[in-house]
C-alpha cells in the first residue's frame, strides 16, 4: 500500500498532525525495507531506521496520522506487525515542560550545564526545556560571562529571526583560522532538547576552563586537561538553525519539523508550509535525477516532511549553515545533532560505501538514476566511493564516541553509515563531507549526524531530557578529543 502524495497534500489540518507513534515489526530486515519502499512519504523521523527489537525480530519507527494508521492496518503484509508505541496527545501530559519567561534575564545570567552542576535529575531543576527566546539570551549570557565571540548569519529567517552562533576556544586562539570543530542543532524543530544539549555543553566547557576543574557526565569523567584540549580545538556552534520552526513547534506542540517558509504552500493546507532544511543542501539535491526511482531520498511534495525546497540552498537557514564554512575555513569535523533514534551516522548517505572504484561517486553523471537502491539489484548496482583512510577515520571516530556514551550510562545507541537501510539527499553531514570532493581547494570535513533519544520520542519526559544532556555532552567531549588525536589539519 502506498499513501499518495496528492492525498497527503489535501488532508485537513487536524488529520495531518502525525499523532500516533508506531513501530513495524518483522523477522527480516528486507520485510521492513519493503514497508519503506511502499510508503516512502510516511514520517520516519530524520530518516527510516531499522533496529533489532529482539533475537528474532527487527523494528521500524514512524509517526502517522489516524488515517494513515487505518490504511496501514488494512493493507500491510501479514508478516509485518504494526503496533502503537504512544499517542502524541496523551504523551503531552508527561513531556518535559518548556521554560517560561527568561531564566537568563536577557543575557545577564550565564547558563550552567550539568557536567559542573551536581544533583540534576529532572528538567524542572534546570527550568525546563529552553524556550526559543532563551536560546538567544543564553548565548548573550555566555558572551557576557566568558567573552566568547557571537555572530549572526548574514540573512534572517522568513519570520525575521536571527540565526545566532558562537565560537568557544582558548583566549589565544580567537582567529578564524584556529577553529576546527563545527556543531549545529535545532534544524528540525520538533527535536526538543537539541539546542539545550549544545548550549549546556558549551557552558560546561567554559565554566570548567575558567574554574580549572574537570567535567563529569554520568559515570564518565574528563579532566581539566581534557577541557583545555577540547577548547583548544576551537568550536564553532549554532544551537538553533531553525528558529521559526522551533517557535512554531513550542507554541503549538504539533511535532513540526520544517521551517516556516510558505513559498510552496497551498492556502488552507498548513502541512504544505515549510521546507525540510536537512534536504536542502547542495549534495545530490535533485533526487529525481541522481537517485533510482522510488528510493525516497527526499520529496518534491510540499506536504511531505522531507520536502526539499525549490532548489539547493533555497532557504536562509541552510545558507547560514554553509556561510560558516567560508568564515571558518579550517573546520575539519562536523556534527549535526538530531533525535530520536540513538545513533551516530557517518557518510555517505547516498548508498552503501565502497573503497575500490573511485569513479563510482556522487559527481559522476554516469550513475544518475542508479543511486540509493539498498541492497543492489541486478540492474541497479551502485555504491558510493570513499577512500580506505577516510572510512577508517570516520568509523574510528564514531566507535570511540559510542564507547563514551555507553560509559556515561547511555543505552541503545548504535554506529551506522548514514545510508543505512535507506538513502538521503541534501543533508548537512554529506554536504559537509562532499565539499572537498567537489573542490579540492576546500578543507576536508568529516560530517556526522548524531541522533540522541534512543527511546524514539521527539518530546522527552523530564528524566529523559536530563539523560539526553548527559549522553550528548559526553559524546561531544569525546568526539573533540578523538578529533584532536586523529587530526585537525
Amino acid at each position: 500500500m502506498k499513501l499518495s502524495a496528492a492525498l497527503l497534500g489535501f488532508l485537513p489540518a487536524a488529520v495531518l498532525a502525525s499523532d500516533i507513534h508506531v513501530a513495524f515489526y518483522a523477522r527480516e530486515v528486507a520485510q521492513l525495507h519493503n514497508v519503506i519502499r511502499s510508503n516512502n512519504e510516511l514520517d520516519y523521523g530524520c530518516r527510516p531506521k531499522v533496529l533489532r527489537a529482539s533475537e528474532s525480530e527487527h523494528k521500524l519507527h514512524a509517526y502517522v496520522t489516524q488515517e494513515e494508521f487505518d490504511a496501514l492496518k488494512r493493507s500491510l503484509d501479514p508478516s509485518v506487525r504494526l503496533e502503537t508505541v504512544s499517542h502524541h496527545h496523551k504523551r503531552q501530559a508527561i513531556t518535559a515542560p518548556i521554560g517560561k519567561g527568561d531564566r537568563f534575564k536577557g543575557g545577564k545570567v550565564a547558563p550552567l550545564g550539568i557536567g559542573t552542576k551536581k544533583g540534576i535529575t529532572n528538567a524542572e531543576q534546570l527550568g525546563g526545556i529552553l524556550n526559543y527566546n532563551e536560546v538567544y539570551s543564553a548565548m548573550k549570557g555566555l558572551e557576557k560571562e566568558y567573552d566568547i565571540d557571537l555572530f549572526n548569519a548574514p540573512e534572517k529567517t522568513y519570520e525575521g529571526q536571527a540565526i545566532v552562533g558562537g565560537v568557544a576556544n582558548k583566549a589565544e586562539s580567537k582567529k578564524c583560522d584556529k577553529q576546527y570543530i563545527y556543531f549545529t542543532s535545532g534544524i528540525h524543530a520538533r527535536e526538543r532538547g537539541g539546542p539545550d544539549n549544545l548550549i549546556y555543553f558549551i557552558s560546561d566547557l567554559l565554566y570548567a576552563n575558567k574554574h580549572r576543574i574537570g567535567l563529569k557526565y554520568g559515570s564518565l569523567s574528563f579532566t581539566n586537561s581534557d577541557v583545555k584540549k577540547v577548547l583548544g580545538a576551537g568550536i564553532v556552534f549554532i544551537p538553533m538553525l531553525n528558529p521559526d520552526g522551533v517557535r512554531h513547534d513550542q507554541t503549538n506542540s504539533n511535532l513540526w519539523r520544517k521551517n516556516r517558509n510558505p513559498k510552496s504552500s497551498t492556502p488552507g493546507q498548513p502541512a504544505t508550509v515549510g521546507v525540510d532544511l536537512n534536504r536542502n543542501f547542495d549534495f545530490v539535491w535533485n533526487y529525481t535525477k541522481h537517485f533510482a526511482p522510488g528510493t525516497g531520498a527526499a520529496s518534491n511534495n510540499p506536504a511531505a516532511q522531507t520536502f526539499y525546497g525549490t532548489g539547493p540552498f533555497s532557504e536562509p537557514e541552510s545558507r547560514g549553515m554553509k556561510w560558516v564554512y567560508s568564515k571558518f575555513p579550517n573546520i575539519r569535523w562536523y556534527i549535526d545533532l538530531h533525535s530520536a533514534v540513538g545513533d551516530i551516522l557517518y557518510s555517505w548517505g547516498t548508498d552503501t560505501d565502497q573503497t575500490y572504484d573511485p569513479k563510482m561517486n556522487f559527481l559522476n553523471p554516469k550513475y544518475d538514476g542508479l543511486r540509493g537502491v539498498i541492497p543492489d539489484t541486478a540492474t541497479q548496482k551502485y555504491k558510493e566511493y570513499i577512500t580506505e583512510k577516510d572510512l577508517y577515520n570516520a568509523q574510528l571516530q564514531a566507535n570511540l564516541t559510542l564507547k563514551a556514551i555507553e560509559k556515561a550510562g547511555g543505552k541503545g545507541w548504535i554506529v551506522d553509515q548514514a545510508a543505512g537501510l535507506y538513502p538521503t539527499s541534501g543533508a548537512t553531514d554529506d554536504y559537509s563531507f562532499s565539499r572537498w570532493h567537489a573542490n579540492k581547494k576546500l578543507n576536508k570535513v568529516y560530517g556526522y549526524t548524531f541522533e540522541f533519544a534512543p527511546y524514539g520520542e521527539f518530546y522527552p519526559n523530564s528524566d529523559q531530557y536530563v539523560q539526553n544532556i548527559i549522553e550528548t555532552n559526553a559524546a561531544f567531549m569525546q568526539f573533540v578529543l578523538n578529533a584532536v588525536k586523529i587530526g585537525l589539519k
